[in-house]
C-alpha cells in the first residue's frame, strides 16, 4: 500500500476559543458502547502465511505443544462484536484469546504467575504486536485471571493438544463456537470426542480475513486541554510516523464526534488543515512506524464499517 502524503500538514494549528468550548462537551460524551449488531459468525479453521509488523516477521504454525512465558494484556469493548482473525464474532464475554502464531482456533490454559489463577481460552484472533507482549485475551478472560484493573499480567501459555486436535476437527467440519466448546467439555470430561458433522449444504468460504492490531481499549477521560488527545496533538503536534486517516470534516464538532467512536482502535487525534481553501479537521489514529502497521490497522477499520480509512504519511 502506498502511503498518501497529507500536503495539509504544515497548516496545522491551535483552535480558536469557540472550538475548543464546543470540542469539551463533546468529549465529555464520548463513550464505548458494545453490541454484536448481528448473529455470530462461524469462523474457519486458519493457520495463514508469514506476515510483517513493525520490521518483525511472524511465522504462524500448527502446534499442539506449545508453550510460553510472557506478558498478557486483554482488549475488549471497542472490539466487541467485530471479526476476529479467522472470521468468528468477537465476543467479549467469552473466554478467547489473541496469539500471534499459534493456529485457530487452538486451545491453550493461561496463568497468570503474579497471582496463580488460570482459565483455559480458546485462541481465535492475532495480536497482540507490542513487542512486550504475547497474548491478548478477551475482557471475560482478563476477569477471571484478575488482571482488569492493572491491564497486564506475567502469564504462562500451555497449550492443550487433545483440545487444540478436537476444536480443529470441528472447525473443518463447519462447526462454531458453540459446538468447539462442547467438544471441548468431553475431552476434559474424558470422554470420546463427537466432532460436529460435515454440513449437507456447503455454503461459500468466508473472503480472507486480514490480521489487525488489537489494541489496549482507551478509557475516556474528563476533558482539559492537557489531558485531551485531540487538542494534545493540534497544540503541539510532532512529525514523522504513518496514520490511518478515517475522516475529513469541514465542523470540529463532526470530527470530534468520529474520534470518540474509533477510540478503541489506538491514539487518536484530530488533525487541523486546509483543502481547496477551506479548514477542515482530519481525523487520524496512529502513529505508527511502518505502513504496513499502519495497513493493518486501516484494514481492521475498513471491516468494521469506516470505508475511508487510509494510510497517510506525516
Amino acid at each position: 500500500m502506498t502511503p498518501a502524503i497529507d500536503a495539509a500538514a504544515p497548516l496545522r494549528r491551535p483552535l480558536r476559543t469557540a472550538a475548543l468550548l464546543a470540542l469539551a462537551a463533546l468529549a465529555a460524551g464520548c463513550s464505548h458502547k458494545g453490541g454484536s449488531g448481528g448473529q455470530a459468525s462461524v469462523g474457519r479453521y486458519k493457520v495463514g502465511a508469514p506476515y510483517v509488523i513493525d520490521g518483525v516477521t511472524y511465522t504462524p504454525q500448527e502446534e499442539f505443544n506449545h508453550t510460553e512465558t510472557g506478558m498478557a494484556s486483554w482488549y475488549g469493548p471497542g472490539f466487541h462484536g467485530k471479526s476476529t482473525a479467522n472470521g468468528e464474532q468477537y465476543d467479549q464475554s467469552d473466554r478467547t484469546a489473541a496469539h500471534r502464531t499459534l493456529q485457530m482456533p487452538s486451545v491453550i490454559r493461561v496463568t497468570n504467575l503474579e497471582n496463580g489463577l488460570s482459565t483455559i481460552v480458546r485462541v481465535n484472533d492475532r495480536g497482540p504486536y507490542a513487542r512486550s507482549r504475547i497474548l491478548d485475551v478477551s475482557r471475560a478472560t482478563a476477569e477471571t485471571l484478575g488482571m482488569i484493573g492493572k491491564g497486564t499480567a506475567r502469564i504462562r501459555i500451555d497449550q492443550l493438544p487433545a483440545e487444540s486436535m478436537v476444536v480443529k476437527e470441528v472447525a473443518m467440519n463447519g462447526g462454531g463456537a458453540a459446538e468447539q466448546e462442547a467438544a471441548m467439555a468431553r475431552v476434559g470430561r474424558g470422554a470420546p470426542a463427537q466432532p460436529a458433522p460435515t454440513m449437507v449444504a456447503q455454503a461459500p468460504p468466508p473472503p480472507p480475513v486480514q490480521t489487525y492490531v488489537p489494541v489496549d481499549p482507551v478509557q475516556p477521560a474528563s476533558f482539559s486541554p492537557g489531558n485531551n488527545p485531540s487538542i494534545a496533538s493540534l497544540a503541539n503536534h510532532p512529525p514523522g510516523g504513518y496514520y490511518v486517516q478515517t475522516g475529513s470534516f469541514s465542523t470540529m464538532n463532526n470530527a470530534e464526534r468520529q474520534r470518540c467512536l474509533i477510540t478503541s482502535y489506538g491514539t487518536t487525534e484530530i488533525s487541523q488543515g486546509a483543502a481547496a481553501g477551506r479548514e477542515v479537521f482530519r481525523v487520524r489514529v496512529g502513529p505508527y512506524t511502518t505502513s504496513d502497521a499502519a495497513g493493518i490497522v486501516a484494514d481492521r477499520l475498513k471491516r468494521s464499517g469506516y470505508g475511508d480509512a487510509r494510510v497517510v504519511a506525516d
